[in-house]
């Protein structure tokens, strides 16, 4: 099991390393819906930041609620999710085609907005910080946050589509903070 006070832990890592200094897991190693899989890795209240970038896009809603119920009593007191997701509310219609159930992109993705991802984690618990969104008018709107506290590639500033001043692609991103009252 882990023990270090810093833990974090990257989710569906990937063939790429953004995070050094962070466990990165698949899904075969570490599935969001499997609670016996985190009971067995980790202490409760360990892990000081989960990584998710493209990964909560692959479960339902209700799924969605589950594994960040899975993931609660694992992270530290004020510790957090760091999530992105595709943004429904992005006014781009092929990133739309390529994001939607059944388009060119992979076919099991819901595509969430602000709203629908900040109630799933607010349901299970957290309290919901947004970094990176479009809201209801396609406005996009970001409010600054540290890539050492999760690397976020498909973000505004990192993505290469995003150039010159025009978004050609981007996330929705949040981070879900474990707030407990002392």
């Amino acid at each position: 099991m882990q023990r270090e006070e810093s833990t974090r832990v990257v989710i569906g890592a990937g063939d790429y390393s953004n995070n050094p200094g962070w466990i990165e897991t698949q899904e075969s190693e570490l599935d969001l819906l499997n609670g016996l899989q985190w009971q067995a890795r980790f202490d409760e209240s360990s892990i000081r930041a989960i990584l998710a970038e493209h990964v909560w896009e692959h479960l339902t809603y209700e799924e969605g609620k589950k594994a960040a119920e899975t993931c609660y009593p694992y992270l530290m007191r004020n510790g957090y999710i760091r999530c992105a997701v595709p943004d429904g509310y992005f006014p781009d219609k092929a990133y739309q085609k390529g994001v939607q159930v059944g388009g060119p992109g992979p076919k099991d993705h819901p595509v969430h907005n602000y709203k629908t991802l900040t109630s799933m984690f607010e349901e299970a618990g957290y309290q919901v910080r947004l970094l990176e969104y479009c809201n209801e008018q396609g406005e996009f709107i970001y409010n600054d946050w540290d890539e050492k506290d999760g690397f976020i590639y498909r973000s505004k500033r990192f993505d290469q589509r995003n150039a010159e001043g025009k978004l050609g692609f981007v996330s929705l991103i949040v981070d879900a903070i474990k707030w407990e009252q002392s």
